[in-house]
């Protein structure tokens, strides 16, 4: 275990020649393998991808941390980086897409290879390997020339037709790249990672991924030279820590930043937790414990109204039209939020959490269900993504997150459009993109929407904002909280 966080942690960045390549089958098989030699493994996803993550933290128990350098600082990405590895024997870092691609086609900002070189990590390139042989050498020869001398330690060759095609893979690269092909995977069925759907959730709590984590190990173990693999995470150097860093320490050592720390007494943020509602980034939720809050979940969809003792309510993404039969059932959980909402509650919502807040939603079907009726608008399903993509939101006007002005960064994905009942609709934000500029979610005093899943670590100062409303609150009606 490491002794000393900041030294030299052990860890490897699994990226791919594209999109497809194997990434996230060799990353959880290489987790799973790791766990059964009794290893403390640590999860990391480049990115701001929810879906892997959620299967980083199935296979490992440990909860798993996305790395991403455009929606918060380089220095920020290596603090959770280093936060997120404490305790553990080695970190697996699942790239992005294919591993130079990013944000920019000119530089390698935002991508797999750019977080790999920030954190001095080791890569481990995964080639789809069917139908080719030699061709896999000419491969990753681009890939080592772009990267750069030692950046890629070695290969896995995926989706082999048996081991001697792997045997030809193996002997082409070596030969005229000098990068070591340590290990491949088949073409067996069950090694394809299961299909994205929108149960991921309580598929994974009912267990029923279990029969891929074990195949995918075995799959690692039978073709992957572990030893050598875990020998070219150690031979990394240091991360030293930042001068600077967002939460208050860095190893259990003196706080950097003033906390109220948690009490009994303390403010309580209601945070909606279950398969409707799901994606959140553990920082945001970390940031507020920091500041003093204690986080209390509850379930909409197991009719579970808001704790008597809220002084605030944050509802994240997720699929709540999955669940929106369900969720309308449960009406007495939205309808108790309304009114709350109505004498001040303060509430942050994002995506799913802002479709919940609607007047109701209509699935691809056709079926229209009410929910909460907080936000005058109504909710629409599409067949295609609808939006998608970084963003960077300024407040429109003072509200529970944002001040006017304010700035903060977050990331969109959703296949359903809102429309407001009216052309008075106070939005929340204004959005930049890389496909332009527009308007997002819906803003009040006390009510915070949007269909932007942000990154609290991008601006700490929102997270301080949400707990002093919270705060504001709780003195208005009294004290301790408790209605």
């Amino acid at each position: 275990m490491i002794s000393e966080i900041g030294g030299g942690i052990p860890r490897l960045v699994i990226a791919g020649t594209g999109s497809g390549a194997g990434k996230t089958t060799v990353t959880i098989g290489l987790m799973a393998a790791l766990k059964r030699r009794g290893l403390a493994v640590q999860g990391f996803k480049c990115g701001p991808d929810y879906i892997d993550p959620s299967y980083h933290t199935a296979v490992t128990g440990r909860i798993s941390r996305n790395l991403d350098t455009w929606m918060t600082t380089l220095d920020v990405m290596r603090e959770i980086f280093l936060r997120g590895s404490r305790e553990a024997d080695i970190s697996v870092i699942e790239g992005v897409m294919g591993m130079f691609d990013g944000k920019d086609p000119l530089a390698n900002t935002g991508s797999t290879a750019e977080i790999a070189e920030l954190l001095a990590a080791p890569v481990l390139l995964v080639v789809n390997a069917s139908s080719i042989g030699r061709t896999a050498a000419a491969m990753v020869l681009g890939f080592r020339e772009l990267a750069g001398p030692g950046r890629i330690a070695g290969v896995i060759a995926n989706q082999c037709g048996s081991e001697a095609h792997f045997r030809l893979v193996q002997a082409a690269v070596e030969q005229v790249c000098g990068i070591p092909v340590v290990g491949w995977l088949g073409r067996e069925e069950g090694l394809q990672v299961p299909e994205r759907h929108l149960g991921l959730v309580p598929a994974i709590e009912r267990g029923e991924l279990e029969p891929f984590f074990e195949r995918a190990a075995d799959a690692v173990e039978q073709g992957v030279d572990l030893d050598a693999l875990l020998e070219l995470a150690r031979r990394v150097p240091p991360l030293p820590w930042p001068e600077k860093w967002v939460f208050s320490t860095p190893a259990g050592g003196t706080d950097q930043a003033d906390v109220n720390p948690q009490t009994e007494d303390s403010l309580t943020i209601a945070v909606a937790m279950d398969a409707a509602f799901n994606f959140y980034y553990p920082e945001n939720l970390e940031l507020l414990e920091e500041l003093g809050a204690r986080i209390q979940p509850f379930s909409p969809l197991a009719g579970e109204p808001v704790p008597p003792e809220a002084d605030g309510v944050y509802i994240g993404g997720g699929f709540p039209e999955e669940f929106a039969e369900q969720l309308a059932q449960a009406g007495h959980v939205g309808r108790d939020l309304k009114a709350r909402a109505e004498v001040g509650l303060p509430i942050f919502a994002e995506c799913g959490g802002y479709m919940y807040l609607s007047r109701s939603i209509t699935d691809q079907s056709g079926r229209t269900f009410p929910m909460a009726g907080i936000i005058p608008a109504e909710v629409r399903m599409q067949s295609k993504l609808s939006s998608f993509g970084y963003r960077e939101v300024t407040g429109l006007r003072d509200g529970v997150l944002l001040a006017e002005g304010d700035t903060i960064r977050g990331h969109e994905y959703h296949y359903s459009t809102l429309t407001p009942d009216s052309e008075i609709y106070p939005h929340a934000y204004d959005t930049k993109g890389l496909r332009g500029a527009g308007q997002d979610g819906y803003a009040t005093d006390t009510l915070t929407a949007g269909y932007t899943h942000v990154h609290f670590a991008s601006n700490p100062e929102a997270a301080k904002r949400l707990v002093a409303r919270c705060a504001a609150y709780r003195r208005r009606r009294g004290g301790s909280g408790h209605e």
